[in-house]
């Protein structure tokens, strides 16, 4: 009986330790997540980054920490149509980020990961002009997702975080050299659940 009880916690103890390890923490203080948590954009290294509440609130204003890290917003919104052929990306899934300094990037899924285009400022400058919701976004951290593959016409402007789960799905899901049968259905999927929020 004893032997069970002690085997009992060495077990506890080691499935304790796993969970601990895999739960995702604060990346300025190592405080435990939520599963939905806040995210800040660190514009040195140009990366996602996972933060707690509390930090997030460190960060809601632009120029806080000398504007290395932007608060991601949650806002999204649903565009009618907009003709991206004009910005030269030749794929159908795809999202642009204006940047700070005024350049464009667009960014699509693959098996490996996110391939990166340069799209010419002056294009998407005259695409703003022609819909007003894109030359509000805020730099760095929003997006206009679009997908138009297999017949879909999805617009949106979204949080970065929302693309950047959007290209792990795809990769995670992609089999062979065509995607296999489950990852356009996941995409389809992902895109039926985006819900327009401020």
């Amino acid at each position: 009986m004893r032997m069970d009880g002690a085997l009992a916690r060495v077990i506890r103890s080691t499935a304790d330790r796993a969970a601990t390890a895999e739960a995702e923490v604060c990346e300025l203080c190592a405080a435990r997540l939520a599963v939905e948590h806040p995210h800040l954009y660190d514009t040195g290294a140009a990366e996602v980054r996972c933060v707690c509440g509390p930090c997030s609130v460190l960060f809601a204003d632009d120029g806080a920490g000398e504007g290395r890290y932007r608060l991601v917003p949650r806002r999204r919104l649903r565009l009618p149509p907009v003709d991206t052929a004009v910005l030269g990306v030749p794929v159908g899934l795809v999202f642009f980020v204006p940047r700070s300094d005024g350049t464009v990037t667009a960014q699509g899924p693959s098996p490996a990961g996110a391939m990166r285009w340069e799209v010419d400022a002056a294009a998407w400058q005259r695409l703003a002009a022609t819909v007003p919701q894109l030359a509000a976004m805020a730099p760095d951290v929003e997006a206009l997702l679009v997908n138009t593959v297999r017949g879909l016409d999805e617009h949106w402007i979204v949080p970065v975080d929302d693309c950047y789960r959007m290209i792990a799905l795809v990769r995670r899901e992609w089999r062979g050299l065509s995607g296999g049968g489950r990852v356009w259905p996941a995409v389809e999927q992902f895109f039926r659940e985006l819900t327009e929020r401020s």
